[in-house]
């Protein structure tokens, strides 16, 4: 796998809602309950089962999306017996309108910053290209197409779904309709990390082919945890919305430097 740490592709205007976006991400994810050690006191159990009810309340569920029917028994946040408490739902769920809470959810620190890294990278370019607003409304789209399309794959699955990767996933896909010839700097594990500047193509198109490869649960052991799919759907999604874009779309600036450990040509 490869680690993108920067991108030759100069944005115009300062992308506001891409760091709005980050900082939202971190905020709650600082204050979400059970991973962050927010309810002081509380022993590893009991953080457990508030997370779980957090998680049963604000998290996206396959099978609420798509049958539109709720829990009779959830989780209450409290502990007994040596375990967590099940009771009705004393709060009224909208599940399309969880799909936006789950979207600032993240299941640690890992999850988080990775997800933010490729928000970073590549979110400026496509919100510079697109605007504030149609960004806004871009990545709030393809996080939508992403739970949508995970949810009719798994129709009843009750696992939570959470994560920005869904939306992030469409602007990844957005970034290799606009920029495919744009060079990244990726580290590379290769006994050390190996810094390259690679083509936005190679770089987005191996991603794409690693998620499909994981999808399909071979090759990765969390394969049941982490939700392929949704990121499958997700990068076709922001490919699809970008494309109209892409005859005005301005080339990248020429790169200068080193690439695969010699100086490239101008015009490389």
């Amino acid at each position: 796998m490869v680690i993108p740490v920067h991108d030759v592709n100069p944005a115009r205007r300062t992308p506001v809602v891409t760091y709005g976006l980050i900082a939202v991400n971190v905020f709650v994810f600082v204050f979400m309950p059970g991973l962050s050690g927010s309810v002081a006191g509380d022993s590893a159990l009991a953080q457990t089962c508030h997370l779980h009810a957090f998680l049963d309340q604000y998290a996206a569920v396959p099978r609420e999306l798509i049958h539109d029917q709720l829990p009779r028994l959830v989780p209450t946040g409290e502990v007994r017996d040596g375990g967590c408490v099940l009771g009705p739902p004393d709060y009224d769920k909208s599940p399309p309108l969880s799909v936006l809470t789950a979207m600032f959810l993240h299941g640690g620190w890992l999850h988080l910053l990775g997800n933010m890294l490729f928000l970073l990278i590549f979110g400026n370019n496509i919100e510079d290209r697109m605007g504030h607003v149609r960004f806004a409304l871009f990545y709030g789209a393809c996080g939508y197409a992403a739970s949508y399309g995970f949810a009719l794959l798994n129709a009843d699955s009750a696992d939570p779904l959470i994560g920005a990767s869904g939306a992030i996933a469409g602007v990844l896909g957005a970034y290799l309709v606009l920029f495919p010839k744009a060079r990244v700097w990726v580290l590379v594990p290769f006994l050390i990390f190996l810094p390259l500047r690679l083509p936005a193509w190679l770089v987005l198109g191996f991603w794409f082919v690693l998620q499909a490869f994981y999808s399909s649960g071979e090759g990765v052991a969390d394969a049941g945890t982490v939700a392929y799919a949704a990121h499958i759907v997700g990068f076709l999604a922001g490919m699809l919305l970008a494309w109209p874009l892409k005859a005005g779309t301005p080339p990248p600036p020429e790169p200068r430097g080193l690439l695969f450990g010699r100086r490239a040509r101008p015009g490389w």
